[in-house]
């Protein structure tokens, strides 16, 4: 399927695309198929921001996803992931950049010194998201996380000047993870040309918030070249695959992006607190 005309010019050019992914597989899981069409034509960037853990001990939650992972280590694991990224990204023609944040499982809070003591014994009481059903996935952005947005954006200025980007892809936050969130509202700035895309697998049991679609007065496009060969790129990401699809089955389903009608972006920090 064809690029919506608004973008044409942008397709038809060699200007760079830079796309900005959550974790350390979303950018290739949702927009896989786009990038590798694209690659041979253009510059194309894909910067990962958080791909990082944190020391233990760790909580539950993130003891959880070590196990889903087959991982003992959190080091390791991350060392491992950093490396399949990388062989993956510029198997599709791209140039990856990690940005070294520290992934929302294992992200702490500045806390008074007993509480950090106790937080030896009970992990979930220095973690600013101690769960991942209850908090993590629930979408509300920790306030300690807003200053990160704002380094974020910073950071991400100026990769795009490094890199010339004329379009910048963010997750649209199907399944209000809240680092997807967070990613979202790094790109979601005046003055970017910002396409959002639909997070997958998420997209197969949940849709984009209708309230942020409308205020951005975004319109849907699908991207259907080359789904079938996506599912091997996919797999390229050993550590994550068998967690993220346990039937063994990926489905090869079109990306979905959203783009810009007709209004600006909007400026200000309402994206962490939208419903």
């Amino acid at each position: 399927m064809p690029l919506p005309s608004h973008l044409a010019a942008s397709s038809s050019a060699d200007s760079a695309w830079l796309f900005l992914s959550p974790h350390l597989d979303d950018a290739v899981l949702s927009c896989g198929a786009l990038i590798t069409e694209f690659a041979p034509h253009r510059p194309i960037t894909v910067a990962t921001v958080f791909t990082a853990a944190g020391p233990p001990p760790h909580t539950l939650a993130a003891r959880s996803f070590m196990r889903q992972c087959a991982a003992p280590d959190a080091a390791v694991l991350f060392e491992d992931r950093r490396a399949e990224d990388r062989d993956v990204v510029r198997e599709i023609g791209a140039d990856a950049v990690h940005l070294d944040e520290t992934d929302a499982l294992y992200r702490r809070r500045t806390v008074p010194e007993p509480v950090e003591w106790l937080g030896g014994i009970v992990p979930e009481l220095v973690h600013r998201y101690p769960t991942f059903r209850f908090d993590i996935a629930k979408g509300r952005v920790s306030r300690g996380d807003r200053t990160l947005v704002r380094q974020l954006r910073a950071r991400v200025a100026e990769l795009m000047s490094r890199t010339a980007a004329e379009l910048v892809f963010c997750p649209v936050g199907v399944g209000r993870h809240v680092d997807h969130l967070i990613t979202r509202a790094v790109g979601d700035v005046a003055g970017m040309r910002t396409v959002y895309y639909s997070d997958f697998p998420y997209n197969q049991s949940a849709t984009a918030d209708p309230a942020f679609l409308a205020a951005r007065d975004l319109a849907p496009w699908t991207w259907d070249e080359g789904i079938r060969a996506k599912e091997r790129i996919i797999r390229g990401y050993r550590t994550q695959a068998d967690a993220l699809f346990p039937t063994g089955r990926i489905p090869a389903a079109p990306e979905v992006y959203f783009s810009r009608r007709s209004r600006p972006a909007l400026t200000s920090e309402r994206m962490l607190s939208d419903p």
